[in-house]
């Protein structure tokens, strides 16, 4: 599932009402401090108007407040039950929908997941004989979320013998020395791309010493990596060339896994029992078996649609003799019930334009088995 969804995905799980606000929150220009400036008050009118309660009302003003310091635009995600505020997100960049100020059934993390449609973890590190530097970014997010320094030892590396490299037992120890140091930068690869769930790993540095750190990864690591010829932690290196390089290859990678996603789906198409499910009924059928692995949804051409949700499993149901016991929360719209189905089921989540999707397609799903048995395995 996308970033978004997974961090809060115990949310779902909680009862409401949820008051959220999707707003502009810049406050670059005289005319946006005034705006923001009467933002809160104007979005605590328009809960009350829907019935919101005094605690959730005061928890929104508070959360409500100019994003002062951060480059314009910028815009800003709150969730608020019960008196609590559950998330506030400032988001660079301008709202990628309409704003939004509502009270529902559920939480709607759905104009969260717009702005940072698939955030595309991916992992950069530089390496030389002594060091390493290693870097997690996420696509479309301008600041490094977490970076770790590794030093290895030096010894021996600066001080050249006086018999000269030729000397055998000081280039074995030299290189043993390299490889010590290329375990350790290895070691926190790794483990960043495996807690991370990284889907790009890009190496850059010396030559040597990339190869020695390439060869040493697990099979995980090596199947995203992808090697730059270039020396970045020498004095002088061209930063700005090595960084365009990176964006290419991060955006080479997402295109290429859209295409294969769509790719997936359309080899599924005529199958006799397909590993895919296309259509509102075929979709909510397959979450609520928890059967999605991928679930594609155009979510503009789905909003005028309603599905129930539930407060148990099957969490999801078109009309209430499918809710087998569980509590109906709601009518919601279409695209927030199957998102939230599918963040409790841990399937992930690919927004895409009505274009992508075959001709009268709204909805489609890539399963985790094929249709037919109710299980893997199953008559």
């Amino acid at each position: 599932m996308s970033e978004a969804l997974r961090k809060y995905a115990d949310i779902y799980r909680q009862p409401g009402p949820w008051c959220s606000a999707y707003l502009e929150a810049s406050t670059g220009t005289v005319d946006s401090l005034e705006a923001a400036d009467v933002q809160p008050d104007n979005v605590r009118d328009a809960l009350a108007g829907q019935g919101a309660s005094k605690e959730d009302l005061a928890a929104m003003e508070s959360a409500i407040q100019p994003a002062e310091g951060l480059p314009a635009p910028v815009s800003r995600f709150v969730l608020v039950r019960d008196g609590q505020v559950m998330v506030n997100e400032l988001l660079p960049g301008p709202l990628s929908g309409p704003e939004r100020i509502s009270m529902d059934s559920i939480p709607d993390l759905l104009p969260l997941m717009k702005h940072q449609p698939d955030e595309f973890p991916y992992v950069v590190a530089e390496v030389s004989r002594d060091e390493g530097e290693i870097r997690l970014h996420r696509a479309g997010r301008p600041t490094v979320e977490e970076s770790q320094h590794v030093q290895g030892s030096d010894e021996n590396l600066k001080k050249v013998p006086s018999g000269g490299w030729s000397q055998g037992r000081y280039q074995h120890h030299t290189e043993e020395i390299w490889r010590r140091n290329a375990d350790q930068v290895v070691n926190e690869i790794d483990k960043v791309v495996r807690e991370k769930r990284a889907r790009l790993l890009v190496l850059a540095g010396d030559i040597r010493a990339r190869q020695l750190v390439a060869d040493q990864l697990s099979e995980a690591s090596k199947a995203i990596l992808r090697m730059v010829d270039a020396h970045t932690l020498a004095p002088g290196s061209d930063r700005q060339k090595f960084d365009d390089e990176v964006n290419s290859l991060v955006a080479q990678q997402w295109a290429e896994e859209q295409q294969q996603l769509m790719e997936r789906l359309a080899e599924q198409e005529g199958q006799a029992n397909p590993e895919s499910a296309t259509g509102n009924g075929a979709v909510v059928h397959a979450l609520q078996q928890a059967q999605v692995d991928v679930l594609i949804l155009d979510d503009q051409a789905l909003s005028e649609h309603t599905l129930l949700a539930l407060g148990a499993e099957p969490w999801i149901a078109s009309s209430e003799d499918e809710a087998l016991g569980a509590e109906v929360l709601g009518k919601v719209p279409a695209p927030a019930a199957m998102v939230r189905a599918a963040a409790l089921t841990d399937a992930r989540v690919q927004l895409v334009p009505s274009a992508a999707l075959p001709d009268g397609v709204q909805v489609a799903a890539l399963l985790r088995w094929p249709t037919g048995p109710e299980r893997p395995g199953g008559a």
